[in-house]
């Protein structure tokens, strides 16, 4: 699953991707220093990991993992390919979902692409280029579905969402803030549409703003915006978290501590970024491996057995499961087993956030 990091040039973007991934992308005070996508897989923090680590004392513990991709910042005129727009649209197609940094505190030492900080205005700027490109499809397939009316009638149920689609994006309204029916639903994915996108709005503020980041008049913009997107947004300082990213454990927590903080603002990011697409972790454990495995909300426990393997989906016969506080509460799997905490569930189960499984099957 890979998320895009955007926003627009001098907001911060590259400096928060480093900081993730520690990959290191170029960072420089002017546009365009991320030319092609910069690409860091992470792991997602998860602290029930580390409590089976400590029960469990296995060779090897596996984060479930997810990809984030620097996309190259974004001017007006994008969708016309102005700037560097036409590789940053494609960019944006391949992703799952878009992360968008959006600049919310003053510094005359980084320049801004439009002379003056207005996070509104730069999220409207990103999000019309973004609009322009699914006008341009909608265009198309409505051009296509009304030559194929003459021939077949159930055209123009397609034609109908189109219009409804169209509609709402000349109107500066993005296709993941339209209510569509469970029907509509399943043809707008089909379209591939930019805005259809789910979107996280990274919020960039000074050290001096993150005490009370929450009740910041700019952040505060930000939040309503969103609302009305159907997205969320996490305010954070990249500056900060840059230091943390380069501190050992020991000093990370410290440094938090010293902050009031719970958690990094990343830890955040990534944890909803996970959520963001849909995603959850059911965990495996014992002594060779301790692990989180990526399934999508939803899944029943064969296709959740094929992610580890598809002989043991195939040969599918129950899987024994223990939810993670309830493990955790009794101390082991032994005790579980005792207080008949361990089900035996089969091809129809539905599985949990946090289940903790062991697949039995025969091929």
């Amino acid at each position: 699953m890979k998320i895009g990091i955007v926003g627009l040039p001098n907001v911060g973007k590259s400096t928060m991707f480093n900081s993730i991934t520690k990959a290191g992308a170029e960072c420089a005070n002017y546009p365009f220093c991320t030319i092609e996508p910069n690409v860091g897989v992470v792991g997602v923090p998860d602290e029930r990991l580390d409590k089976l680590t400590q029960m469990y004392h296995p060779q090897k513990t596996t984060h479930a993992v997810i990809e984030f991709v620097d996309i190259a910042g974004l001017v007006k005129g994008a969708s016309k390919g102005e700037g560097l727009g036409n590789k940053f649209l494609s960019h944006i197609r391949e992703t799952d979902s878009i992360c968008e940094v959006v600049r919310c505190f003053e510094d005359s030492n980084v320049v801004h692409v439009d002379g003056n900080v207005d996070p509104i205005r730069d999220i409207e700027t990103i999000n019309l280029e973004l609009i322009f490109a699914d006008i341009e499809t909608v265009n198309k397939r409505l051009d296509k579905a009304r030559k194929n009316l003459k021939a077949d009638k159930k055209y123009q149920a397609e034609i109908d969402l189109l219009e409804k689609i169209k509609e709402n994006l000349e109107n500066g309204i993005s296709a993941r803030a339209i209510d569509f029916s469970e029907e509509e639903q399943e043809m707008v994915k089909e379209m591939f549409l930019l805005t259809t996108k789910p979107i996280l709005y990274i919020a960039n503020v000074s050290e001096e703003q993150l005490e009370d980041a929450q009740n910041d008049e700019m952040v505060k913009k930000v939040k309503e915006y969103a609302e009305r997107e159907k997205a969320e947004v996490i305010p954070l300082c990249v500056k900060i978290e840059e230091e943390l990213s380069g501190l050992e454990e020991e000093d990370k927590r410290e440094m938090l501590e010293a902050l009031g903080l719970e958690e990094s603002g990343l830890d955040k990011v990534i944890k909803k970024s996970y959520d963001l697409l849909g995603l959850m972790s059911f965990l495996t454990a014992g002594e060779p491996e301790v692990r989180a495995w990526t399934i999508k909300k939803g899944t029943k426990a064969p296709q959740a057995a094929g992610k580890i393997h598809s002989d043991i989906e195939r040969g599918f016969i129950k899987a024994d499961v223990v939810s993670y506080d309830e493990l955790i509460k009794v101390g082991s799997m032994v005790n579980a087993k005792e207080k008949g905490l361990v089900r035996s569930e089969g091809k129809e189960y539905i599985m949990k956030d946090g289940d903790i499984v062991l697949f039995k099957f025969n091929v």
